[in-house]
């Protein structure tokens, strides 16, 4: 995924820029050399180096989740249920928290996935999100990098309702997360409701004040206000999109924004991201699992890339790009993960792939044999075999 510094669009994303027979020499967690076998393996500093074999297999760069809910309640609970939701995260513990995020995280890393944005569970409750935004603290780098993103849901209900729940998020809450210094984005849900638009346009306004960088989720009808206001706030992503129309497409691409595409999504609903005309126009695609324990349990980007090429038109090598540097580049952090490039931490994965083109040939199966991050090897594919009975026995 070399190339030029910058998010990918246009005919870009399909310049992937495979090398065959190629070595990586690692140093203190970072790429120190990306190249053919014979140049890196003749390197003075190669000669004591331990090496990795992954001869007929295939390396690529970490995937890069650029949009998930790992902050949800328990499974079984599903989103038009907001009181249990809500009563579910207050009654777990922060320990309890921590544990079921860490089991979702080590199986983000067991397909593949290197670094990950991770959605705090909707702003309306602000005892909740203190408690989320404390677990996120302690999982920001072990076993992946997380981007915290701090989530709100516009409140449904009659537009004072709403202006008060903003006005009152805009003066505590958001200048408490602010100052904290963990989260870097801020999002808002947009459902579509012209009523909440001055809602929308308020919480940006201070995120914005408060150098948050700025999100839109816009899974809802009325896709057209929210372009609006991603081109007026020159937001740093807007993500879903399935409700998007060809003429809006054409004009998030022209303004140069950048969409985070859920191809999960279109699993539950009827519509599907225009991904092609955003691609043609400009747009800079990414791509996310959109995962959610409650409602939406994908976590693996294997099937993510494979659901963006079946169901949304993107080209193999699109797909790739979208879900490695272009979401890495859609969480500001492009400059050191993302792709497989002298100075950048060593995030990658060795494959159970002859061929690249392997990935998207495999749904349902993970292709992941090795899952490296920052130097160091945080998974192994295991033999398939019976286990002794003392190794049973110490694992319950």
């Amino acid at each position: 995924m070399r190339g030029h510094p910058g998010i990918r669009r246009g005919r870009d994303l399909t310049e992937i820029n495979v090398i065959s027979d190629g070595a990586i020499l690692i140093r203190g967690g970072i790429l120190a050399e990306v190249g053919p076998s014979r140049r890196v393996e003749n390197l003075a500093e190669a000669r004591d180096a331990i090496e990795i074999n992954a001869a007929g297999r295939v390396v690529i760069p970490g995937f890069v989740d650029a949009h998930t809910h790992l902050a949800s309640p328990p499974p079984g609970i599903q989103p038009s249920e907001g009181e249990s939701a809500v009563r579910a995260l207050h009654a777990a513990t922060g320990h309890r928290l921590e544990a079921r995020s860490r089991i979702c995280l080590e199986a983000m890393a067991r397909h593949g996935t290197t670094t990950v944005e991770v959605k705090s569970a909707g702003g309306l409750v602000e005892g909740i999100e203190s408690k989320l935004l404390r677990v996120l603290h302690t999982l920001l780098s072990d076993p992946l990098d997380l981007v915290p993103t701090f989530f709100f849901r516009l409140p449904s209900g009659n537009l004072a309702e709403c202006l008060g729940t903003t006005e009152h998020l805009a003066a505590d809450l958001l200048p408490k997360i602010g100052r904290r210094g963990v989260v870097r984005f801020a999002d808002v849900r947009w459902q579509g409701d012209p009523a909440a638009l001055p809602c929308l346009e308020r919480y940006l306004q201070v995120a914005g004040q408060l150098h948050f960088d700025l999100k839109i989720h816009a899974d809802g009808p009325n896709s057209r206000t929210a372009v609006d206001v991603a081109i007026r706030r020159k937001v740093s992503s807007i993500d879903h999109l399935e409700h998007l129309d060809p003429a809006d497409a054409k004009r998030v691409g022209e303004a140069g924004l950048t969409v985070v595409l859920v191809p999960s999504a279109s699993l539950t609903e009827t519509r599907t991201a225009p991904a092609r005309q955003l691609i043609e126009s400009g747009a800079a695609v990414a791509l996310g699992s959109n995962f959610n324990l409650s409602h939406s349990p994908m976590l693996s980007m294997q099937t993510v890339m494979a659901l963006a090429c079946g169901r949304m038109a993107m080209t193999f090598e699109e797909s790739l790009t979208a879900a490695t540097i272009n979401g890495a580049y859609a969480l500001g952090c492009g400059d050191s993960v993302g792709s497989l490039e002298p100075g950048k931490a060593a995030d990658l994965l060795i494959l159970n792939a002859g061929h690249y083109l392997d990935l998207g040939q495999s749904l349902g199966t993970n292709l992941v044999y090795m899952t490296v991050k920052r130097g160091r090897v945080i998974y192994k594919e295991a033999d398939v075999g019976p286990l002794p009975n003392d190794e049973i026995a110490s694992g319950f």
